[in-house]
């Protein structure tokens, strides 16, 4: 046994135990995860209760379970339920999602098993998927088209063709509204800038003034056609209507303009719900947000997120790479160099938050505030790069990440054998091309580990993002097709802010709560595929320059 302790065998396996143990709980934490995300767009069984209470008042409820649980009877009793007769120690309550927000207010509510009369799931009952008020539960009775009341047969066929039908009248209105009538506002915008630009220069003359007032007068008579074609798409969306009965037993007239889907849950199989299932998570990952977050996609976070983490690449590498090639390769070695070096290394234990504070006094309050008066005094005071953005935001985490790759680089580098400089030294090549040709390839796999930690710690990052450039919802993406098609001064989403905000800045807290488990997933999967790529990068640059080594 003495010699099996000296021989370290127990220190390698107690090791090799924790690595399995680490592995095993992180990846127990992804499907966990990935299970209640993913779970969510699953369709439920649409359920009708008929419920009696203590009192003998009875109801109906119509709608969808979100969770169980059990709950002491005491507790129940001390919070003020009655109950006809005592249910025993515990007592099944049902959180119901009941929709139908405009005559329910909250559209979930905790159901008591012992309130239950009967429950069944009818085949006509549908969720109808609404732009505004969340879902709403019925049976949809007749379809109102162009101010006539059809009762048909196959109500689910003809109310699935006029969705259908409203809907892409509605996309094609919101296309019309974000490309054509925007693009119009964005050149008048620029023309007003422009005149305001001559005025302060001193060149407005009648003459400019005169072609600055037809300009903008033909871009607003463009503007007045596309406005009434806008509006003509709109009555023709808002067209028809579908009434539907609902759990009080009363119809409601629901207007189709916002009426996004209908789903016959309890008439699908396995395979239709199935397929309901990608359509959903197709859904949720390439529309726009609704509802304060609670509803719909995410797709613009997505992009904030990708498009602010290439960039903040694109800024890092060359500046860290270019410090650890000079502290490694020119700097003389002495005291001052250390201290850099301890600096740097110190610079990675920085709260984030600080680097937060540093950017928005820095880069958006100095350097944007200077840019604008330099670049930009026709648009004061609406300040153009002087308040938070996604070129800040870059920054910023380009700041936070510059010590990482700054390290990485510098391992890299230490790595190769002198006697190659030497040799391509002796070869008759200058320093700088032996760095550019030898020493910078071989380092390159070095250079991108540095770039993928850069990026995993970046992409996760929220704090310091708050500060500079992330908002709850941006209205426009950062990349559009107006010239100069990339604005770098606008806000944008990011994934890990628009976890905090659903998960707690939610009205609605219960609704949130699955986009808050599906969005972590996503952004978990946002950062494996940037990892992945920069990962195989590495490898192909790893193998491209083994033989370098020898």
């Amino acid at each position: 046994m003495g010699k099996w302790f000296k021989s370290g065998s127990p220190w390698i396996w107690m090791t090799g135990g924790a690595v399995s143990l680490s592995l095993i709980a992180v990846l127990g934490l992804l499907l966990l995860i990935a299970w209640r995300g993913l779970s969510y767009f699953w369709p439920a069984d649409i359920y009708q209760w008929q419920l009696r209470d203590a009192k003998g008042v009875e109801s109906t409820l119509i709608g969808e379970i979100y969770d169980s649980e059990q709950v002491p009877t005491e507790r129940l009793i001390t919070a003020g339920v009655e109950f006809a007769e005592h249910p025993g120690e515990f007592v099944t309550r049902y959180l119901v999602k009941t929709g139908n927000r405009e005559f329910v207010g909250l559209d979930f509510r905790w159901v008591l098993a012992t309130d239950i009369v009967s429950r069944d799931t009818p085949e006509g009952l549908a969720r109808l998927e609404r732009s505004k008020n969340g879902n709403f539960y019925g049976y949809p009775v007749a379809v109102i088209e162009d101010g006539k009341r059809l009762e048909l047969t196959d109500v689910q066929h003809s109310l699935e063709e006029h969705i259908e039908r409203a809907v892409e009248i509605s996309d094609r209105a919101t296309a019309l509204q974000k490309r054509d009538i925007g693009a119009i506002n964005y050149e008048l915008e620029r023309l007003r800038l422009k005149e305001r630009r001559a005025e302060l220069d001193g060149e407005l003359t009648d003459s400019k003034k005169q072609e600055f007032a037809s300009a903008r007068k033909k871009l607003e008579a463009d503007y007045l056609v596309l406005e009434k074609e806008l509006f003509a798409l709109r009555d023709e969306a808002g067209r028809d209507s579908v009434i539907v009965r609902d759990m009080r037993g009363e119809e409601v007239v629901l207007k189709l303009d916002s009426v996004l889907d209908v789903t016959y849950a309890n008439r699908l199989g396995f395979m239709g719900k199935l397929g309901h299932w990608f359509s959903g998570v197709a859904n949720f990952i390439s529309a726009d947000p609704r509802e304060a977050n609670t509803e719909g996609g995410v797709f613009p976070a997505i992009f904030g997120t990708v498009f602010m983490v290439l960039l903040m690449a694109v800024i890092v590498t060359p500046f860290g790479v270019i410090a650890a090639i000079y502290m490694h390769e020119y700097a003389k070695k002495g005291p001052l160099t250390k201290m850099i070096r301890i600096a740097v290394i110190n610079l990675a234990g920085v709260p984030s938050i600080v680097y937060g504070v540093f950017g928005l006094g820095f880069f958006v309050y100095m350097l944007g505030g200077s840019i604008d008066q330099l670049f930009y005094p026709e648009a004061l005071p609406s300040p153009t790069f002087g308040s938070p953005g996604v070129i800040w935001s870059a920054l910023t985490l380009a700041i936070l990440t510059l010590p990482v790759v700054i390290v990485s680089t510098e391992e890299g580098l230490s790595r190769i054998p002198s006697a190659v400089r030497q040799g391509s030294l002796a070869l008759g090549a200058t320093k700088a091309e032996t760095l550019w040709r030898i020493v910078i390839p071989m380092a390159s796999p070095a250079i991108m580990t540095g770039l993928i930690l850069a990026v995993a710690r970046a992409a996760g990052e929220v704090a310091p993002l708050m500060l500079v450039g992330v908002v709850k919802l941006a209205p426009t993406l950062p990349v559009d097709m107006n010239f100069p098609f990339v604005h770098l001064d606008r806000k944008f989403m990011h994934l890990g802010f628009h976890i905090y905000d659903v998960g707690f800045q939610s009205p609605n807290v219960e609704a949130a709560r699955p986009l808050v488990y599906a969005t972590s997933f996503l952004l978990v999967s946002v950062i494996v595929a940037l990892n992945l790529t920069a990962i195989s990068v590495r490898n192909h640059l790893r193998e491209k320059y083994r033989s370098l080594e020898h």
